[in-house]
């Protein structure tokens, strides 16, 4: 199996430690140690001289005392070569490294722990034995010991993010609910719906094929909002659902709004939230609806290396100047938890101001190639 392509830019990662799961994992360690010790005194016991009954605790509770200090060892070689999958290189090679770490200090801890018990509890010095037959022996322990805490640190992260998987669908299902019961709120606010169907009344009996346009992309915007289920749709799918909105709010203001597209040749196929354009322009214009002069909206889409940007910029008066739509932004934050639910860092959402001192909003998306 031969390594995939992108395996040498893999980012290293670090376990995140806490304190209450590192007590824990302390206390579960002395309390295996424990165990083992009076396994070993049972059977010492066995034994026509089975010697002082603390040595074989002290053995058993510092082994395991020192393999738990140093299950980061394991837990970091898990999540940078979590399996065969990454590449047989990076794996064996990791993993190799790591047990060569994890077994030297092991033995090191091991020893040092021991000496400093035979010292305090006045038993002698503590002999680990031949270097020559010890170290071989405690490595051939430690390899078993590594597999599986491997093993189990493994399925423990897996569990843990399928428990973060489940939760995140979950969220997102209910975020992707709000942004459709928003965008059917904002379409069904009756001032826009009253303007939409005022304006379709205007011109119902002078241009007959504008109404029916008209009708027909209020119906879409409509169904879309109650039907959709699919968390993204291509940007194309977008832009005909944003182009729909555009028109009635075209209806209503005329030639006081003109929306510009700039779209790179071959983003079309590109996955994007749904509803994502429609905020972003929605908000544009309701915080510079009272502007007297005419509002321009330019949406742009743009690709970078291995990532584009989908954005939308205005002549408006920019963030943070009073606007008679003044609020908490909600429409902004939804799409930014949205992005974080569906990409993780992968995607953000950046507010900044435009060349002419508008707002301008910038969202950026992992890009897919083949998409």
């Amino acid at each position: 199996m031969s390594a995939p392509a992108d395996a040498p830019s893999m980012p290293w990662r670090w376990p995140r430690l806490r304190l209450r799961p590192a007590l824990k994992a302390l206390a579960f360690g002395v309390a295996l140690g424990v165990w083992q010790g009076s396994a070993v005194r049972l059977t010492q016991l066995m034994w026509p001289a089975p010697g002082p009954w603390a040595l074989a605790f002290i053995w058993e509770v510092t082994s395991a005392l020192a393999v738990t200090l140093l299950l980061p060892i394991l837990m970091t070689a898990v999540l940078n070569a979590p399996s065969l999958r990454v590449g047989w290189t990076r794996f064996l090679g990791l993993h190799a490294a790591a047990f060569l770490l994890f077994t030297s200090l092991h033995i090191a801890l091991m020893a040092g722990f021991r000496h400093a018990v035979y010292a305090l509890l006045h038993l002698g010095d503590y002999d680990l034995g031949p270097a020559v037959y010890a170290l071989p022996m405690e490595a051939q322990k430690d390899l078993v010991t590594y597999g599986l805490g491997c093993a189990v640190i493994a399925l423990l992260y897996e569990w843990r993010e399928r428990q973060a998987r489940a939760l995140r669908s979950a969220e997102l299902e209910g975020e992707l609910r709000a942004a459709q019961l928003q965008a059917l709120t904002g379409q069904l606010h009756p001032h826009f719906l009253f303007n939409a169907l005022h304006t379709i009344g205007s011109v119902m009996y002078e241009d007959l094929p504008r109404t029916d346009r008209l009708l027909s992309d209020l119906g879409q915007l409509l169904r879309a909002s109650l039907e959709r289920t699919d968390p993204t749709w291509t940007l194309s799918e977008e832009r005909g659902h944003t182009e729909r909105f555009v028109a009635l709010l075209a209806a209503r203001f005329g030639d006081r709004l003109d929306v510009r597209w700039d779209v790179a040749p071959g983003l079309e196929p590109q996955r994007v939230p749904c509803f994502a354009l429609q905020t972003l322009v929605e908000n544009a214009v309701k915080h510079n609806q009272d502007l007297r002069g005419a509002l321009e909206v330019r949406i742009r889409a743009r690709a970078e290396a291995g990532r584009w940007a989908l954005e939308v910029e205005d002549t408006g008066r920019g963030f943070g100047a009073p606007s008679p739509a003044s609020g908490p932004g909600v429409g902004l934050t939804q799409l930014a938890r949205v992005l974080t639910l569906l990409h993780g860092e992968r995607a953000r959402l950046e507010r900044g101001a435009g060349p002419e001192g508008g707002a301008r909003v910038t969202v950026w998306l992992p890009r897919v190639e083949g998409s």
